[in-house]
């Protein structure tokens, strides 16, 4: 008997500073190559709001304070099933340097970010509320 899949716990940030959101170019799948939020995988003991300071911090050097939950979403592709947890973030020190599967990281303008993004779903969690 083979072992029932199950989808995989991660969290995303949308780091702002003033009118600017933090972008990240993934340098690995899925989406190598695509921009999108900071984030990644919880790791077993840790928060959900724990893993994405972590996870921000990996991958961008960016120290910052939750702010809200924005939106629960889930990514099914053909062969994984993700739980994203997107949370809002403000920014509160560093300047963005890619790190961890991060090939690049920047803050740009939201109105920038909307068109660099490809995936509706994060450009929905961008849009400032």
């Amino acid at each position: 008997m083979s072992e029932k899949r199950r989808p995989l716990a991660c969290v995303g940030v949308v780091c702002r500073r003033g009118d600017e959101v933090l972008l990240v170019r993934r340098g690995r799948e899925p989406l190598k190559g695509k921009w999108s939020i900071p984030g990644g995988k919880m790791e077993f003991g840790e928060t959900a709001k724990e893993a994405a300071l972590r996870e921000l911090q990996e991958e961008t050097g960016i120290t910052a304070r939750i702010t809200r939950l924005i939106d629960v979403v889930d990514s099914i592709m053909e062969d994984q099933h993700y739980v994203l947890i997107d949370f809002e973030a403000e920014w509160i020190s560093g300047e963005p340097v890619a790190a961890d599967d991060a090939e690049a990281a920047e803050f740009v303008p939201v109105k920038e970010a909307l068109q660099r993004v490809s995936w509706d779903r994060t450009r929905k969690v961008i849009t400032p509320a």
